[in-house]
């Protein structure tokens, strides 16, 4: 049987489609921009007046704004952006970092609802989630291997809610909550962040209790029967001296993605989380914030469904056409964009996040004491069908896991603006994370993944690996960082960190099942898909980071600054199994990967012009990370799973800018654009792409390649307009806005196979409401609005038969949104 892409009108867009060129993509977003939000007001506003005609004349309806009167016309400063990307509360445009700062307010309005979706409006940022447990956060094209989770990893892109450092990268797939700004930190940030922020942090801080009593609440229906609730209530248990603040999100969504095998759509969202807080204020130099958040997640998910196949350079008896048709195979649907699944076994991804902290800050007048205690936990039960069809090739493949950390950290911060400001601290920080997996094999397997002569079909039929790993992680760090204000317009700020951190982990490996077999032939065939291991690794590391950073008020609203700075990524234990010697025993110098350094040269301009009418930063930077950790791939006919390896050296080059501007009363505009050129500049001992893996384990060179992920564009803009607007005895405003994005075409997996790169693509949302004074609003909303057809993600599957599955990105949608304050 041969297997063939179905030509459509939706087809599939390959790495040699003409592509839209990102000035293209930008010009046309930024005319839709205006357009929509100059006419969608005004098209409000007469829908409401003609629905109010209809009521007695004593209800007479005026519109306030029907037309810009001449002090609308007027250009209005933009709002001041506070920041606390050093551990203080100071002015985004007075911080010589580069950054992106999207409010609480800006998510809700843009259907922003989690950290993945956070790319949209953040162009530097992109994450890859096949599922929560495989998630990538990268910033700048660093920050994560892209592949299987790897439990004695951690990732590059450091995460912290509250001050707060969260481990798991699965918190990207949570929703947000409650949140009052979320800041995207570019580049390394060693010195106030600490470990594993080699290409940046997002800094998440969420609304504090008030001492009034406020509250809201919130409702959503949408496409795919699109459920979302939201409620927060917060008030004084004493007055001015203990206040309480509750929230609580839930949201649930049919799969886009339909199985005919099972009768259920799949790919589905069914997430609630909730968070307090006390907030203790007993005098003006003592606060104390104790938080507590507890998230759940039950969704039918993650599946991946057929895209393409590849040509391998193995038999034709063992590549995919062939394979398919010796069982009479063929998948529902060669269109990927069709969304139809056919995995024969139960899917789910099931996870519970639960955390507490307390941060005491002390005012002692000249600095203040600052303490945050914190422990989390994560736990992680799925279900996956890893062959992704209907055939009977793998069965379960499930690694559930259960991870706990503790967290403490004291700064004392300099108060007011001195000739020298300055912070130091210490930090302390302990993980344990533990993994039960399985994988078991089914009647398929072995004529699937195995040479078909002389294998017996019951070979691997029931075959079953478990495997138990545990890592302890054991971190301590040192820091302080000062800004010298050398005069009024020039200031240095050094920095510097050190870091100790140890890791322990054991990993043991079980097999069991399997059809019966004395001929050796065949026990070492079974043995090259899954074998017995057991081994122990321990890492120790000390490393030093920071930064220097220089900048220069060339007019009072004009800031240059250079920065130099390294970043440290700790060591790491293979705790999903490592290659075998020849002797079949673990080749233990796999083991350990060693510690990631990443250095960043940059310089930018930051600028507020026409008394904060135009803001417009720009920035170009130079990164070069030596001994890049990445998750690997054997490329032997045995390739089931990844193990980690380091790259000897990678290298990213890029510029982006980013302007906001209020030309009028009530519109403002903003634009993102990123350059970024990120390469493999050594590595010579890499996992082989799709079209050059044989029958033989080989490495491949891919030094000068491209790095997985990386859009060498990508860019967002968008505007909104609001305009007063009466009807009778109501007030309030119309609005309308619109939010933009596009990402040039990239490679999805560290091979830079031909297979896996994915093509560039545009995606356009629209919004258009109204807000009443008396607190309440309504708005619809529609995502990818122009129905773009695009890829969130692919995998090429284990076994390397060239089936490559992918997972589609969101068709439109429409979703209608109710709110009311108090």
């Amino acid at each position: 049987m041969e297997i063939k892409e179905v030509s459509t009108s939706r087809s599939i867009r390959t790495e040699g489609t003409s592509m839209t060129s990102p000035a293209h993509s930008a010009f046309r977003a930024a005319i839709l921009v205006g357009l929509f939000c100059s006419a969608a007001p005004a098209a409000l506003a007469q829908t409401l007046e003609a629905g109010a005609a209809a009521v007695p004349a004593a209800a007479a309806v005026s519109v306030a704004a029907a037309d810009v009167t001449a002090e609308q016309a007027q250009p209005a400063s933009l709002a001041e952006v506070t920041v606390t990307a050093r551990r203080r509360e100071e002015s985004a445009q007075e911080v010589p970092i580069t950054l992106q700062v999207a409010s609480g307010e800006k998510l809700t309005q843009t259907g922003v609802n989690t950290i993945v979706g956070l790319t949209q409006l953040v162009p530097t940022l992109q994450v890859l989630s096949p599922n929560p447990r495989n998630t990538a956060l990268t910033i700048r094209g660093l920050g994560a291997s892209y592949g299987l989770a790897n439990d004695g990893l951690e990732q590059g892109v450091g995460v912290y809610v509250d001050q707060v450092y969260v481990s798991r990268p699965a918190i990207a797939t949570l929703d947000f909550i409650d949140i009052q700004q979320v800041e995207v930190l570019r580049g390394p940030q060693g010195t106030l962040f600490g470990k594993n922020t080699t290409a940046g942090a997002l800094n998440i801080t969420t609304v504090n209790a008030s001492n009034h009593w406020e509250a809201a609440v919130e409702g959503s229906y949408g496409s795919y029967n699109f459920r979302q609730a939201k409620g927060t209530i917060s008030g004084p248990i004493i007055q001015d001296v203990l206040a309480f603040r509750l929230s609580a999100v839930g949201t649930w969504r049919d799969g886009d993605i339909y199985n005919p095998i099972q009768r259920l759509d799949q790919n589905a969202r069914d997430s609630q989380a909730y968070r307090g807080q006390l907030l203790y204020t007993p005098n003006e130099s003592l606060t104390v914030r104790i938080n507590g958040e507890y998230a759940t997640q039950h969704p039918e998910c993650c599946t991946q469904i057929f895209y393409r196949v590849g040509t391998t350079l193995k038999p034709a008896n063992q590549q995919y056409p062939a394979l398919a048709a010796g069982r009479n195979y063929r998948p529902p649907s060669t269109n990927v964009y069709d969304r139809i699944a056919d995995v024969d076994d139960p899917i789910q991804a099931d996870q519970w996040v639960s955390g507490l902290s307390a941060i005491i800050d002390y005012d002692f007048g000249w600095a203040t004491l600052t303490s945050v205690t914190a422990h989390r936990e994560w736990d992680w039960e799925p279900r996956n069908d890893r062959d992704y069809t209907a055939l009977d090739v793998t069965r379960r493949s499930n690694n559930p896991s259960h991870q706990k950390q503790d967290s403490q950290e004291l700064r004392l911060a300099s108060n007011g603006e001195n000739r020298i400001d300055w912070t130091v601290g210490l930090y302390y920080f302990d993980q344990n994370v533990t993994t039960h997996g399985v994988t078991e094999y089914g009647s398929d397997a072995s004529y699937w993944l195995l040479p078909a002569t002389n294998t017996p079909a019951s070979l691997l039929e029931g075959y079953t690996v478990f495997n138990d790993s545990t890592i302890d992680t054991t971190s301590y760090a040192a820091f302080g960082q000062l800004t010298w204000n050398i005069n009024d317009r020039f200031r240095i700020t050094p920095g510097i960190r050190y870091t100790h951190e140890k890791k322990d982990g054991t990993y043991i490996a079980t097999v069991t099942g399997g059809g019966v077999t004395t001929d050796t032939t065949l026990i070492n065939r079974r043995l090259g898909i899954a074998r017995p291991q057991n081994y122990s690794a321990e890492t120790s590391d000390g490393s030093w980071s920071g930064q220097v950073a220089a900048s220069y008020d060339l007019a009072d609203q004009i800031h240059l600054y250079g920065t130099y700075s390294r970043g440290f990524k700790s060591g790491g234990i293979n705790m999903a199994g490592i290659p075998t010697t020849a002797a079949g025993a673990p080749s233990l110098v796999n083991a350990v990967v060693k510690p990631e350094q990443a250095t960043t040269y940059e310089a930018g301009i930051k600028t507020e012009l026409f008394d904060r009418f135009l803001i417009a930063n720009a920035a170009v930077f130079a990164t070069d990370v030596k001994d890049f950790q990445a998750n690997v791939v054997d490329a032997g006919p045995g390739a089931l799973r990844g193990y980690l390896a380091n790259v000897e050296k990678v290298t990213v080059r890029g510029a982006e800018a980013d302007i906001s501007t209020r030309p009028l009363n009530g519109f403002t505009f903003y634009a993102n654009l990123a350059y970024t050129d990120g390469k493999y500049d050594s590595f010579k001992n890499g996992p082989c792409p799709l079209e050059r893996v044989g029958t033989s384990t080989a490495a491949c060179d891919l030094s000068g390649k491209e790095l997985p992920g990386v859009s060498k564009w990508a860019g967002s803009l968008g505007g909104e307009y609001r305009r007063d607007a009466s009807f009778g005895r109501l007030s309030g405003e119309t609005y309308a806005g619109v939010d933009a994005s596009f990402r040039s075409a990239y490679f999805a997996d560290a091979t830079d196979s031909i297979y896996t790169r994915l093509p560039s693509y545009q995606l356009l949302n629209l919004r258009a409401g109204f807000k009443a004074d008396a607190g309440w609003e309504v708005f619809v909303s529609a995502r990818n609005a122009l129905n773009e057809e695009f890829i969130q993600n692919v995998t090429v599957v284990s076994g390397n038969s060239g089936l490559v599955v992918a997972t589609p990105g969101d068709a439109r949608t429409y979703t209608l949104t109710l709110r009311a304050r108090y």
